[in-house]
């Protein structure tokens, strides 16, 4: 029974063997036909788009072919001029950094000239006024008599009680209630919280 079996083959397998091969070979052969016909013929350029007899085929071809190199030099003009800006733009940012960096460098500075101003009038303030306390209140008298209000209080307000109160008793009356309302209303305003 084993000798049958081996002897029976199914019909038709090897046909479609065959019938499949052919139709391989037949692709091929067209696609090396048409591969050789596309690369011997070569992709157009403009000499040759100018060239080509005119007719239907050709022209769409050709003005095709001119669209597309109108449109290539219009991307590389924008590629140019786009990197004209990113140029321009990186020499701007680098100027507005250096820029900022001196502008924060100045602030610097001038912050430190005002600290040093400040507490330097701060200072010659302290200094004036220990003047006026260590001067005799006789002495004294006549300068802060000649002073405007404003001014006197200020420096009242900056002495030791004792000495204000020397020069105070020593000033004309009008002159002494100016400086003492002066003097009174300086915090009104200043908040309370």
């Amino acid at each position: 029974m084993s000798r049958t079996r081996k002897s029976i083959k199914k019909p038709g397998r090897g046909a479609l063997v065959i019938i499949a091969s052919l139709f391989l070979g037949s692709g091929l052969i067209r696609m090396s036909e048409t591969a050789g016909v596309a690369i011997a013929k070569g992709i157009p350029t403009a000499e040759k788009a100018e060239s080509m007899p005119k007719n239907e085929t050709g022209r769409g071809v050709s003005e095709l072919l001119a669209r597309l190199l109108e449109r290539e030099k219009q991307v590389t003009r924008r590629e140019e001029a786009l990197r004209s800006r990113e140029v321009t733009l990186n020499r701007i940012q680098k100027e507005v950094t250096a820029n900022l960096r001196a502008l924060e460098e100045a602030e610097t500075r001038l912050e430190e000239t005002m600290a040093v101003a400040g507490t330097a009038a701060e200072s010659d303030l302290d200094r004036l006024t220990r003047v006026y306390e260590n001067m005799k209140p006789k002495d004294a008298v006549a300068l802060f008599q000649e002073m405007t209000p404003t001014f006197a209080a200020g420096f009242l307000g900056r002495m030791k009680p004792d000495a204000a109160a020397a020069v105070m008793s020593g000033l004309r009356p009008e002159t002494a209630y100016s400086v003492s309302l002066i003097l009174s209303g300086r915090n009104l305003n200043a908040p309370t919280d």
